[in-house]
This record gives structure tokens, C-alpha cells and sequence, in this order.
């Protein structure tokens, strides 16, 4: 479960942030987590509410936004959904899909005092 050193590069992010900026408490983290990223959201909730403890993060909701998986075709030259990284393009059959969405990991907001 790779869930569990990812809510600790948060955490860490988190407290580096709180040094940063000088607040005492987060109370709530919005995070973009891409479809075809490999993240599981229930268990990066659990493995995060686990590593705050005892941080500046601790008690904190996690927010965790799933963004589906999108592609550029190079030969139809259009934006494609995609269910898997390796897709062929829904429109020509082609296998050449570039991953242009889907595949993030990101901090997006902390909301602090």
C-alpha cells in the first residue's frame, strides 16, 4: 500500500506549510487525485488520518477530489476520455493517446487558523 508514504509526504508538506506560513492547526485539505493514478481514496484517507496524529494536521477532513482520465489523440488530434493509461483512442482505434488528465497528485488547498 504505496497510500501510506504518500499521507506521509502530506503530512510532511503540511508541517513544512505551517512553518512557512506560522498557523497552528489545518482543518480541512483538498487534494486532486488523478483516476489513472493508482490512488485509492478511502485508503489515502485512512493512512492520512493515521500519520496526522500528533501534527499539526491532526483531526483535519481530507478532501479528496477524483479527476478522470483524459487524453490527446496525436492522430485525430482530439481530447479523449480514457478508462486506463495505455487506451487506444476511442475514435480511430490508434495508440496514440498522450495522458493529459488522470494521472495527478495534488495539494490544491489547505484551509488553516
Amino acid at each position: 500500500m504505496h497510500e501510506i508514504s504518500i499521507a506521509e509526504s502530506l503530512v510532511d508538506l503540511i508541517a513544512d506549510e505551517a512553518r512557512d506560513q506560522r498557523f497552528a492547526r489545518v482543518k480541512r485539505i483538498a487534494v486532486k487525485v488523478g483516476a489513472l493514478g493508482h490512488v485509492e481514496p478511502a485508503a489515502l484517507i485512512f493512512c492520512f488520518d493515521a500519520v496526522a496524529r500528533g501534527t499539526v494536521a491532526e483531526g483535519a477532513v481530507l478532501d479528496v477530489q477524483t479527476v478522470p482520465g483524459k487524453g490527446w489523440c496525436r492522430r485525430c488530434r482530439c481530447s479523449v476520455a480514457i478508462m486506463h493509461r495505455y487506451d487506444l483512442c476511442p475514435l480511430c482505434g490508434q495508440s496514440h493517446v498522450e495522458l493529459t488528465a488522470g494521472g495527478e497528485l495534488r495539494l490544491t488547498e489547505l484551509e488553516v487558523e
